[in-house]
């Protein structure tokens, strides 16, 4: 005697459901669809409520009729989870925080900064940055401008300009960071100050 697989029963029994959403998503009633199938009214509503299992005889002309692949009404995508599992990196008095888990294109990052570093040091690199104060103020040092941020302020630039960012005072700064390669611009411009 064998027992049906678990993980087959899972995927029949959610073929129902599935259907019926397919099919009230689209505005299609089963009369309608009955029509575009073939498949008897009666044979599609108990299809929907799980007293008819399906087969491949009857699920063709549906995927047809709604224009999706049969794969779509068998079993849903699976979801991964969207948590971002990172370990922060500390370096001198900054700790990162990557957000992103891909390698390559855009990347963004929580940063926190503490108030012991405030001596400008300018670098220069290839990408472009956009800086968001979520906390404490920030100061930014940025070819020839000096400028201080509050929570809430945003910055775009290119990093092959000369560019160092600390804190005002003895107090933290926390920032998002997104980064990305030169010419992928964030579409994020500051507002211009007021004269």
């Amino acid at each position: 005697m064998s027992t049906a697989d678990p993980d087959i029963e899972d995927v029949i029994a959610g073929v129902g459901p599935r259907l019926r959403s397919l099919r009230t998503e689209r505005g299609t009633t089963l009369a309608s669809l009955a029509e575009t199938t073939g498949i008897s009214l009666s044979t599609l509503s108990r299809l929907e409520s799980g007293d008819r299992k399906p087969s491949l005889e009857l699920l063709l002309p549906i995927a047809r009729a709604h224009q999706i692949p049969l794969d779509e009404l068998i079993s849903a995508p699976p979801v991964e989870d969207p948590r971002v599992k990172s370990t922060p990196v500390r370096r001198d008095h900054v700790i990162i925080h990557p957000l992103t888990r891909r390698p390559g294109g855009m990347q963004a990052y929580k940063i926190v900064v503490d108030g012991g570093r405030r001596e400008p040091d300018p670098r220069v690199h290839e990408g472009y940055e956009w800086l968001y104060v979520l906390n404490g103020r920030l100061r930014l040092v940025l070819g020839e401008h000096d400028i201080v941020m509050k929570p809430g302020e945003a910055a775009e630039f290119d990093t092959r300009v000369p560019h160092w960012f600390g804190s005002v005072d003895e107090r933290p700064v926390e920032i998002l960071s997104l980064f990305g390669p030169q010419g992928e611009r964030m579409h994020v411009r500051a507002k211009p100050a007021e004269s």
